[in-house]
């Protein structure tokens, strides 16, 4: 590795786990709840409370050219179909608690219990005795399912009428809360939200940051004596927040033990009496998960004088019926998926002359995909080629192949890829030689592909027109979109998930592409393409749990170290202003800043503020911004969209985002836009930039994980500038701290369904 380019100041040569920095201080970890842009793409493993543990708030761009829609409305187009698609399977349930016709066992007791005590008929506290394992379940048919829901046109306004919100921040004045709240809390709560929180007052822990001290306050105000710990709508209350931060960390439900100790902590006198209204009122689901076998392992051989039905330990679940929802009908696609026998588009003859075309683990793609409806790739940056090969070959033998990437930067560089390896009668380019744009070549945006904005389009069944889709940076599917994008896909369709497993996970809950890997349902193929150059070598590496020295005769890699954040600051400047431009030839416009958390003395805040002054400064006339100003766009939550200020008028902000134009409402601004010269590791995730600049202060070390580290170093093409001030914390933490656990419960879902198993 190379000290910083053409500058002696303090920088030395060595691996990124030297360097000497103060004692580790703690940043302003548990500072709330993250807004807009800053929180956009950010997960739980993220480095303090404010990035990562709390709800982004939900925005819209307006799209500004005609004929086209935004990223925004795409993305709000896809959530639409994805409330009716649930909708539309509760409609098809019959018990009482909709989603409850699967339940057997231990989970159907359970329920029965809650009906039990609803009417006197039981004591409350034998509901969560230990009892029996149900007996392990033959496995079922897979269910068919329903037809996908075409998306429909958004509204041009969900705001709730100026009355309601005047009317709810009536309440919340009274009751001392903030009145700003009020159009956030009328959206969330709905029709009659001023009545709902009269009734009930703890009703305010459904709005997005609002935490149980802040919503008990409110309650103490508007009932006076009659507020107590023990009110069940307090119970009730928080066991649905409790499930709602467990999804924003990723989890898809909470045990049953896990969810009482946590309701406990927060004062609830019975957990399982809040836990059981819950469950009564329709709010969240229980269920039972069977301990067993991995999906996909041989079955244990019965020893002589076995029962014929084995007694197996059992989990009990607790989660939101939203994403309960959407795990099971997940596995229901991803079953049908496997289980039946793709179209026949060319012979088998002709599959094997375009694998034989082919080399190494290109050719074992296209041969897996040739015979399986469901395909598993895994690999780094240089991996891409691979997809890029399957999908020029299917599209030879006349197959309508498509892929599918989550923003619009990954999808212009795989459109780029394909234009440099396909024939250009599959790849156009635009008349300036640059890549086609995204209706013209075979690759979308995940948001724009289930919106029917781009790709395909739908066919008279609502299923995507479409023979095989290749959906690139796979770990980033939650399961509400992976269950949308299965559920889209017409009989006979062949997926292809393909991804690197080693960077952080989506964003939302789930961990869909590591289960299937876990689960082996599926043929998987991995690439033997290394990344090249030192850059790939020192990224390969941190992915098997190794911090090695690299040789970087180019200066691919430099390492700085600093002492103190005000160190950190001024040479992340430094760097990003003078020294890589002029050492690498790479713009600063080119070069991304990467640092664990959002505040703190050297999280993006800082350094924004810091490469503005620098860059581009100006007086932020409008919300803090000027024209060339370089932003995030968090059109929905969980979305982050680099871009640039073009102007600003008096219809809104104007952004250019990957050649989109978008045009943020005055009232948008402060909600879902912020600087972006610096961001997070799980808002660069699925991006690359020529260099970047990853900031590692005193105070991040208990942030870095493995995949963190993995995916900010990985965003760098040909230049990584590491500015080290956590010492022997970077390697500790490539070595030791892998990924943070998520409960899922979709490996368990799959198991029944997938025969043979």
């Amino acid at each position: 590795m190379s000290t910083e380019p053409e500058t002696t100041e303090d920088a030395e040569p060595g691996t990124p786990g030297t360097g000497q920095v103060p004692d580790t201080v703690g940043g302003d970890a548990g500072a709330g709840q993250a807004s807009g842009a800053e929180g956009a793409g950010e997960g739980p493993e993220a480095a303090d409370a404010d990035a990562g543990t709390g709800q982004t708030a939900e925005a819209e761009g307006t799209e500004a050219g005609a004929g086209k829609v935004s990223e925004a409305e795409a993305e709000l187009r896809a959530q639409q179909a994805e409330r009716e698609r649930i909708e539309q399977r509760k409609a098809e349930k019959k018990a009482p608690i909709e989603s409850g016709t699967k339940l057997s066992g231990k989970a159907a007791d359970l329920l029965a219990a809650v009906r039990a005590v609803e009417s006197g008929e039981k004591p409350a506290a034998t509901v969560f005795e230990e009892s029996r394992p149900a007996p392990r379940r033959s496995a079922p048919e897979p269910e068919r399912r329903p037809q996908p829901v075409a998306p429909q046109p958004v509204a041009a306004s969900a705001a709730p009428a100026p009355e309601a919100v005047q009317a709810v921040r009536r309440v919340l004045a009274e009751g001392g809360a903030p009145e700003v709240l009020a159009p956030q809390v009328a959206a969330t709560l709905g029709e009659g939200a001023d009545d709902q929180l009269r009734a009930d007052p703890w009703q305010l822990l459904r709005t997005p940051g609002v935490r149980p001290e802040q919503a008990d306050g409110f309650a103490r105000s508007l009932l006076g004596a009659e507020c107590g710990p023990d009110d069940e709508r307090r119970g009730r209350a928080v066991t649905g927040w409790l499930l709602e931060q467990a999804a924003l960390a990723g989890h898809t439900a909470l045990e049953m033990p896990a969810l009482l100790a946590a309701l406990a902590q927060r004062g609830v006198p019975e957990p399982d009496s809040a836990v059981q209204d819950a469950i009564a009122e329709g709010e969240a689901l229980v269920f039972q998960d069977a301990l067993e076998e991995e999906a996909g392992a041989p079955a244990r051989p019965a020893a002589e004088g076995d029962e014929e039905d084995v007694e197996r330990p059992v989990r009990v679940l607790v989660g939101l019926e939203r994403y309960a929802m959407a795990e099971e009908s997940l596995a229901d696609g991803l079953a049908r998926l496997v289980n039946s026998v793709p179209k026949q588009d060319g012979s088998a003859e002709d599959w094997e002359r375009a694998a034989g075309a082919a080399q190494g683990s290109t050719a074992e793609l296209i041969r897996a995909v040739a015979g399986q409806g469901l395909v598993l790739h895994t690999g780094g940056e240089a991996s891409l080629a691979e997809p890029a090969a399957l999908l020029t070959a299917a599209r030879a033998l006349g197959l309508r192949a498509w892929a599918a990437a989550h923003g619009p930067i990954g999808r212009n560089r795989f459109a780029a890829l394909l234009r440099r390896s396909g024939p250009a009668s599959d790849v156009p380019e635009g008349a300036d030689g640059a890549p086609a744009g995204p209706g013209e070549a075979p690759v979308a945006t995940v948001s724009g592909l289930l919106a029917g904005v781009e790709g395909p389009g739908r066919d008279a069944d609502g299923a995507l027109d479409l023979d095989l889709l290749v959906v690139l940076d796979a770990p980033q599917l939650d399961v509400e979109t992976a269950a949308l994008l299965t559920e889209s896909l017409p009989d006979g369709a062949r997926l292809v998930l393909a991804g690197d497993p080693a960077v952080l996970w989506s964003v939302g809950p789930g961990r869909v592409f590591a289960d299937l890997l876990a689960a082996r349902i599926c043929p998987q193929v991995a690439s033997r393409r290394p990344d090249p150059g030192p850059l790939g070598e020192l990224v390969s590496g941190i992915g098997v749990g190794e911090l090695n020295q690299v040789e970087a005769p180019g200066k691919e890699v430099v390492i700085v170290p600093v002492r103190d954040a005000g160190e950190a600051v001024h040479r992340t400047v430094q760097l990003v202003a003078d020294s890589v431009p002029r050492a690498i030839g790479v713009p600063a416009e080119e070069t991304q800043v990467i640092t664990p958390g959002h505040g703190g003395a050297v999280g993006t805040r800082a350094l924004n503020a810091a490469l503005k002054e620098r860059l581009n400064p100006g007086p932020g006339r409008f919300g803090g911004f000027d024209p060339g100003d370089r932003i995030i766009h968090s059109p929905t939550p969980g979305r982050a969209l680099p871009g640039r200020v073009v102007m600003a008028d008096a219809e809104g902000l104007h952004l250019s985002c990957e050649g989109e134009t978008v045009v943020v409402p005055k009232e948008r601004v402060e909600q879902s836009v912020r600087h972006g010269w610096a961001l997070t590791a799980h808002q660069a995730v699925g991006s690359r930039w020529p260099a970047v600049v990853v900031v590692l202060p005193g105070d991040a070390a208990q942030a870095l994980s493995r995949p963190w580290v993995y995916t900010a170093f990985g965003r760098a093409d040909r230049h990584l500038s590491v500015v080290h001030g956590v010492e022997q914390a970077l390697p500790r933490a490539v070595a030791e701290v892998p990924a943070k656990p998520r409960t899922t419960r979709l490996p368990a879902l799959l198991a029944p369904q997938i025969s043979g198993t």
